[in-house]
Protein backbone atom coordinates (compact mmCIF):
# COMPACT_ATOMS: atom_id res chain seq x y z
CA UNK A 1 0.00 0.00 0.00
CA UNK A 2 1.22 3.49 -0.92
CA UNK A 3 0.16 6.26 1.47
CA UNK A 4 0.39 9.83 0.16
CA UNK A 5 -0.37 12.92 2.26
CA UNK A 6 -0.69 16.51 1.05
CA UNK A 7 -0.81 19.52 3.36
CA UNK A 8 -0.62 23.28 2.90
CA UNK A 9 1.31 24.27 6.04
CA UNK A 10 0.62 28.02 5.98
CA UNK A 11 4.18 28.29 7.29
CA UNK A 12 6.37 25.30 8.15
CA UNK A 13 7.62 26.94 11.36
CA UNK A 14 4.06 27.65 12.49
CA UNK A 15 2.94 24.08 11.72
CA UNK A 16 5.96 22.72 13.59
CA UNK A 17 5.04 24.72 16.69
CA UNK A 18 1.54 23.24 16.51
CA UNK A 19 2.83 19.66 16.68
CA UNK A 20 2.66 18.70 13.02
CA UNK A 21 5.77 16.47 13.08
CA UNK A 22 4.61 14.37 16.02
CA UNK A 23 1.42 13.67 14.10
CA UNK A 24 3.22 13.08 10.80
CA UNK A 25 5.57 10.43 12.17
CA UNK A 26 2.57 8.38 13.33
CA UNK A 27 0.91 8.38 9.90
CA UNK A 28 3.11 5.75 8.21
CA UNK A 29 3.15 7.81 5.02
CA UNK A 30 5.38 6.94 2.10
CA UNK A 31 5.30 10.37 0.46
CA UNK A 32 4.28 13.72 1.97
CA UNK A 33 3.72 16.80 -0.20
CA UNK A 34 3.96 20.21 1.44
CA UNK A 35 2.92 23.64 0.22
CA UNK A 36 3.35 27.18 1.52
CA UNK A 37 6.57 26.65 3.44
CA UNK A 38 6.98 30.41 3.99
CA UNK A 39 10.67 29.76 4.65
CA UNK A 40 14.07 29.31 3.03
CA UNK A 41 16.65 26.57 3.60
CA UNK A 42 18.48 28.52 6.31
CA UNK A 43 15.23 28.80 8.29
CA UNK A 44 14.67 25.05 8.55
CA UNK A 45 15.79 22.82 11.41
CA UNK A 46 17.18 19.33 10.83
CA UNK A 47 13.73 17.91 11.64
CA UNK A 48 12.08 20.12 9.03
CA UNK A 49 14.68 19.29 6.39
CA UNK A 50 14.38 15.53 6.90
CA UNK A 51 12.01 14.14 9.57
CA UNK A 52 12.97 10.78 11.03
CA UNK A 53 12.74 8.11 8.31
CA UNK A 54 12.31 10.58 5.44
CA UNK A 55 14.38 12.27 2.76
CA UNK A 56 13.41 15.92 2.20
CA UNK A 57 13.38 17.94 -1.03
CA UNK A 58 12.29 21.56 -1.46
CA UNK A 59 11.65 24.34 -3.95
CA UNK A 60 11.86 27.65 -2.13
CA UNK A 61 10.44 30.99 -3.19
CA UNK A 62 12.93 33.80 -3.73
CA UNK A 63 10.83 36.12 -1.57
CA UNK A 64 11.37 35.50 2.14
CA UNK A 65 8.45 34.14 4.12
CA UNK A 66 6.48 33.31 0.98
CA UNK A 67 5.15 30.24 -0.85
CA UNK A 68 7.53 27.29 -1.36
CA UNK A 69 6.84 23.56 -1.76
CA UNK A 70 8.45 20.35 -0.60
CA UNK A 71 8.33 16.56 -0.65
CA UNK A 72 9.22 14.09 2.10
CA UNK A 73 9.89 10.58 0.77
CA UNK A 74 10.52 7.42 2.78
CA UNK A 75 12.30 5.87 -0.21
CA UNK A 76 14.94 7.97 -1.92
CA UNK A 77 13.60 9.07 -5.33
CA UNK A 78 15.34 8.12 -8.55
CA UNK A 79 15.20 11.76 -9.60
CA UNK A 80 13.96 15.10 -8.26
CA UNK A 81 13.02 18.10 -10.39
CA UNK A 82 12.41 21.51 -8.80
CA UNK A 83 10.54 24.10 -10.82
CA UNK A 84 8.80 24.20 -14.19
CA UNK A 85 11.58 26.00 -16.03
CA UNK A 86 9.41 29.13 -16.23
CA UNK A 87 11.33 31.91 -14.45
CA UNK A 88 8.51 33.99 -12.95
CA UNK A 89 6.66 30.88 -11.70
CA UNK A 90 9.82 29.25 -10.37
CA UNK A 91 10.72 32.44 -8.48
CA UNK A 92 7.65 31.75 -6.34
CA UNK A 93 8.60 28.12 -5.52
CA UNK A 94 5.46 26.37 -6.74
CA UNK A 95 6.47 22.96 -8.17
CA UNK A 96 8.63 19.98 -7.20
CA UNK A 97 8.56 16.47 -8.66
CA UNK A 98 9.99 13.19 -7.35
CA UNK A 99 10.26 10.06 -9.55
CA UNK A 100 9.98 6.55 -8.12
CA UNK A 101 10.23 3.93 -10.86
CA UNK A 102 7.26 4.54 -13.18
CA UNK A 103 5.45 6.78 -10.68
CA UNK A 104 6.04 10.49 -10.15
CA UNK A 105 4.64 12.45 -7.20
CA UNK A 106 4.42 16.23 -7.58
CA UNK A 107 3.82 18.90 -4.95
CA UNK A 108 2.25 21.95 -6.58
CA UNK A 109 0.90 25.22 -5.21
CA UNK A 110 -1.24 27.30 -7.55
CA UNK A 111 -1.36 31.05 -6.94
CA UNK A 112 -4.21 32.64 -5.06
CA UNK A 113 -6.04 35.52 -6.67
CA UNK A 114 -7.94 36.58 -3.58
CA UNK A 115 -5.75 39.58 -2.74
CA UNK A 116 -6.76 41.53 -5.84
CA UNK A 117 -7.01 41.75 -9.60
CA UNK A 118 -3.24 41.76 -10.19
CA UNK A 119 -2.77 38.44 -8.43
CA UNK A 120 -5.85 37.02 -10.14
CA UNK A 121 -4.28 37.79 -13.51
CA UNK A 122 -1.06 36.10 -12.36
CA UNK A 123 -3.16 33.08 -11.40
CA UNK A 124 -4.83 32.98 -14.83
CA UNK A 125 -1.41 33.24 -16.48
CA UNK A 126 -0.15 30.33 -14.39
CA UNK A 127 -3.16 28.23 -15.35
CA UNK A 128 -2.67 29.07 -19.03
CA UNK A 129 0.95 27.91 -18.97
CA UNK A 130 0.44 24.96 -16.63
CA UNK A 131 -2.27 23.37 -18.82
CA UNK A 132 0.12 22.29 -21.64
CA UNK A 133 2.46 20.89 -19.00
CA UNK A 134 -0.39 18.80 -17.59
CA UNK A 135 -1.15 17.62 -21.13
CA UNK A 136 2.46 16.59 -21.73
CA UNK A 137 2.62 14.70 -18.43
CA UNK A 138 -0.41 12.61 -19.43
CA UNK A 139 1.27 11.84 -22.76
CA UNK A 140 4.51 10.84 -21.00
CA UNK A 141 3.34 7.30 -20.27
CA UNK A 142 4.27 7.48 -16.58
CA UNK A 143 1.87 7.48 -13.65
CA UNK A 144 1.52 10.80 -11.82
CA UNK A 145 -0.02 11.97 -8.57
CA UNK A 146 -0.19 15.79 -8.35
CA UNK A 147 -0.72 16.85 -4.76
CA UNK A 148 -1.37 20.31 -3.55
CA UNK A 149 -3.35 23.43 -2.96
CA UNK A 150 -4.90 24.32 -6.33
CA UNK A 151 -6.81 27.32 -4.91
CA UNK A 152 -9.92 26.31 -6.88
CA UNK A 153 -13.09 24.67 -5.60
CA UNK A 154 -14.32 22.69 -8.59
CA UNK A 155 -18.06 22.24 -8.04
CA UNK A 156 -20.82 23.60 -5.86
CA UNK A 157 -20.42 20.61 -3.53
CA UNK A 158 -16.84 21.70 -2.88
CA UNK A 159 -17.58 24.81 -0.83
CA UNK A 160 -20.28 25.70 1.67
CA UNK A 161 -21.30 29.17 0.44
CA UNK A 162 -21.08 28.60 -3.29
CA UNK A 163 -23.85 31.04 -4.19
CA UNK A 164 -22.07 33.94 -2.51
CA UNK A 165 -18.68 33.06 -3.98
CA UNK A 166 -19.47 32.87 -7.70
CA UNK A 167 -17.64 36.16 -8.32
CA UNK A 168 -14.77 35.44 -5.94
CA UNK A 169 -11.34 34.04 -6.71
CA UNK A 170 -11.27 30.30 -6.21
CA UNK A 171 -14.77 29.77 -7.56
CA UNK A 172 -14.81 31.92 -10.68
CA UNK A 173 -16.43 30.30 -13.75
CA UNK A 174 -13.13 30.50 -15.68
CA UNK A 175 -11.25 28.70 -12.90
CA UNK A 176 -13.85 25.97 -12.54
CA UNK A 177 -14.02 25.46 -16.31
CA UNK A 178 -10.23 25.16 -16.47
CA UNK A 179 -10.31 22.43 -13.84
CA UNK A 180 -13.13 20.68 -15.71
CA UNK A 181 -10.91 20.64 -18.81
CA UNK A 182 -8.05 19.17 -16.76
CA UNK A 183 -10.36 16.32 -15.76
CA UNK A 184 -12.55 15.82 -18.82
CA UNK A 185 -10.24 16.73 -21.72
CA UNK A 186 -6.84 15.76 -20.37
CA UNK A 187 -8.08 12.75 -18.41
CA UNK A 188 -6.75 13.55 -14.95
CA UNK A 189 -8.77 12.21 -12.01
CA UNK A 190 -9.89 13.94 -8.82
CA UNK A 191 -8.92 11.00 -6.61
CA UNK A 192 -10.80 12.11 -3.49
CA UNK A 193 -14.07 12.33 -5.41
CA UNK A 194 -13.58 8.84 -6.86
CA UNK A 195 -13.91 7.53 -3.30
CA UNK A 196 -15.96 10.08 -1.35
CA UNK A 197 -18.99 11.74 -3.03
CA UNK A 198 -20.34 13.30 0.17
CA UNK A 199 -20.98 17.03 0.63
CA UNK A 200 -19.38 19.10 3.42
CA UNK A 201 -15.90 17.65 2.86
CA UNK A 202 -13.51 20.57 3.01
CA UNK A 203 -9.76 21.16 3.37
CA UNK A 204 -9.56 24.91 4.03
CA UNK A 205 -11.44 27.31 6.28
CA UNK A 206 -11.15 31.09 6.49
CA UNK A 207 -9.83 32.51 9.74
CA UNK A 208 -12.67 35.02 9.66
CA UNK A 209 -15.90 34.54 11.55
CA UNK A 210 -16.47 31.01 12.84
CA UNK A 211 -15.74 29.23 9.58
CA UNK A 212 -13.93 26.29 11.21
CA UNK A 213 -16.44 25.86 14.03
CA UNK A 214 -19.35 25.95 11.58
CA UNK A 215 -17.53 23.95 8.86
CA UNK A 216 -17.92 26.77 6.35
CA UNK A 217 -15.07 25.54 4.20
CA UNK A 218 -13.66 24.96 0.75
CA UNK A 219 -12.18 21.82 -0.80
CA UNK A 220 -9.16 23.28 -2.61
CA UNK A 221 -6.47 20.71 -1.72
CA UNK A 222 -6.31 17.78 -4.11
CA UNK A 223 -4.57 14.63 -5.18
CA UNK A 224 -5.09 14.65 -8.95
CA UNK A 225 -3.77 11.58 -10.74
CA UNK A 226 -3.43 9.79 -14.05
CA UNK A 227 -6.17 7.18 -14.58
CA UNK A 228 -4.35 3.93 -13.77
CA UNK A 229 -2.93 5.03 -10.42
CA UNK A 230 -6.16 6.88 -9.58
CA UNK A 231 -8.03 3.60 -10.04
CA UNK A 232 -5.81 2.06 -7.35
CA UNK A 233 -7.00 4.50 -4.67
CA UNK A 234 -8.61 2.60 -1.81
CA UNK A 235 -9.10 5.00 1.11
CA UNK A 236 -9.26 8.77 1.61
CA UNK A 237 -9.19 10.85 4.78
CA UNK A 238 -9.25 14.55 5.61
CA UNK A 239 -7.68 14.85 9.06
CA UNK A 240 -9.74 17.13 11.31
CA UNK A 241 -8.88 16.09 14.85
CA UNK A 242 -6.09 18.66 15.24
CA UNK A 243 -5.15 21.79 13.32
CA UNK A 244 -1.63 22.53 12.14
CA UNK A 245 -2.70 25.11 9.55
CA UNK A 246 -5.79 26.75 8.09
CA UNK A 247 -5.73 23.73 5.73
CA UNK A 248 -6.31 20.10 6.73
CA UNK A 249 -4.08 17.19 5.64
CA UNK A 250 -5.50 14.98 2.89
CA UNK A 251 -4.36 11.34 3.01
CA UNK A 252 -5.00 8.80 0.25
CA UNK A 253 -3.98 5.13 0.23
CA UNK A 254 -3.24 3.47 -3.13
CA UNK A 255 -2.94 -0.24 -3.87
CA UNK A 256 0.55 0.30 -5.24
CA UNK A 257 4.08 -0.51 -4.12
CA UNK A 258 6.98 1.85 -4.73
Amino acid sequence: MLRVITLNLNGIRSATAKGMYGWLLRQKADVVCLQELKAQAQDLTAEMLAPRGFHGYFHYAEKKGYSGVGIYARNKPDRVEAGLGIPDIDAEGRYIRADFGNLSVISVYLPSGSSGEERQQIKFKFMERFYPRLKSLVADGREFILCGDWNIAHKEIDLKNWRGNRKNSGFLPEERQWLTLVFDELGWSDVFRRIDPRPDQYTWWSNRGQAWAKNVGWRIDYQIATPAIAAQARKVKIYLERRFSDHAPLTIDYDYTL
